[in-house]
């Protein structure tokens, strides 16, 4: 299966390069400090939003870039580069503008696409619960339908945005005796009556991505507050997930990229035994296990961003990138800082943060053991394919 990327490669390149650009003078030179600060950066955001980082796969017409999965793996890639929590609040925008596009009304749109796309409106995707984490199916969060809407109770944990959202997209159960068939998604004004949120969650890595947790106590929703069709939440949250994970393989490649940057220009001033340690074959070999891994997480990114353009099943695609990216960017940003030695164990380097910051791109958009099931099921399901 040869596919190819549906806009004119100078188009690629001029994301590429603009990003770049932007990453590098923007974000990295103050990605140490929002480590540091665990800050929530709304004047970048707001810069990316004025850049167009934002929505980029929205159509046009929605207030969106217009441009396609390809692009979106390129542009995560690039920010990360710069620092990975940035990226993420990218990613989930992404998410969100998706649930909007393909599945919001005229009005749901008209209320929040713009706002979300613009950063005026801070959202959060609410998933995952204290016992329903990789089996979602699990959820209790409730909404009971009542003579004015909804009334939603439950709880949610980890969520991005938590602390300071606006809005959340939040998953709940509408019909409990069928099961994840039996699920929908609500729009919930996070300062509305009975919403309570828990304390900021103090994280290993990605540390300015604010997480948390939310409390719905016999919240009142309005009518209006269903995205999308009932008992159909479940499949809508999930068929975003592709894209998710895309963004994460990505994400991940961009982390790693940066680690190998950060190796190689050391390993050419760093002297030991009189000469520099880039001259060791030791770790010569190391830089280019890094160059060789980090390329074949990129091509395995890029064919599920095309697959996703080019209307193919991509179930597999995608799990495999984003389960190979993350699992290679913790092992390489270890060779990173082990390049480093003692000084890569120490607050300040840019290596100790990218090894914290690439931990949780195995977790996250789902572990990287049910990428594995997902795989293995569909190989089974339906055999190995040769692209």
């Amino acid at each position: 299966m040869l596919l190819f990327p549906s806009l004119e490669k100078e188009i690629y390149t001029e994301i590429s390069e603009t990003t770049r650009q932007f990453s590098q003078k923007v974000i990295k030179p103050v990605a140490e400090e929002l480590d540091r600060d665990e800050r929530f950066p709304v004047e970048i955001y707001k810069q990316m939003s004025d850049l167009g980082l934002f929505g980029v796969t929205v159509p046009v017409e929605y207030g969106g870039v217009g441009l396609d999965n390809y692009a979106y793996a390129i542009i995560m890639e690039e920010l990360s580069k710069g620092y990975a929590s940035v990226a993420d609040q990218c990613g989930l925008v992404e998410l969100i503008c998706t649930l909007l596009t393909k599945y919001g009304s005229e009005e749901q749109r008209d209320k929040y696409l713009l706002k979300v796309l613009k950063n005026d409106l801070l959202v959060s995707y609410c998933v995952t619960e204290a016992e329903a984490g990789s089996d979602v199916s699990g959820i209790k969060s409730t909404a009971v339908k009542t003579s004015t809407g909804w009334r939603l109770s439950g709880s949610k944990m980890w969520i991005h945005n938590a602390p300071i959202a606006d809005v959340g997209f939040v998953l709940a159960r509408t019909n409990p005796e069928l099961g994840h068939r039996g699920m929908s998604i609500f729009i919930v004004d996070l300062v509305a009556d009975g919403v309570k949120r828990g304390p900021k969650d103090h994280k290993m890595g990605q540390r300015a991505s604010q997480v948390g947790s939310l409390y719905f106590d016999n919240v009142d929703l309005p009518e209006d507050a269903l995205l999308g069709e009932l008992n159909r939440g479940f499949y809508i949250m999930m068929s975003v997930l592709e894209k998710g994970r895309v963004g994460i393989g990505a994400l991940a490649v961009g982390i790693a990229q940066a680690g190998l940057n950060a190796a190689t220009e050391y390993a050419l001033v760093r002297e030991q035994f009189g000469r520099a340690i880039a001259e060791n074959q030791g770790i010569q070999w190391m830089l280019a296990d890094m160059q060789t891994e980090i390329c074949a997480a990129r091509a395995l990114v890029q064919q599920a961003a095309l697959m996703l353009d080019n209307e193919k099943p991509a179930t597999t695609a995608c799990s495999m990138a984003k389960c190979y990216a993350s699992d290679m960017a913790v092992k390489q940003i270890a060779n990173a800082v082990q390049i480093f030695g003692g000084s890569g164990y120490i607050r300040g380097f840019e290596v100790e943060r990218l090894y914290r910051d690439a931990k949780i791109t195995q977790i996250y958009e789902g572990t990287n053991q049910i990428q594995r099931s997902i795989i293995a099921k569909e190989l089974l399901k339906n055999g190995s394919e040769r692209w």
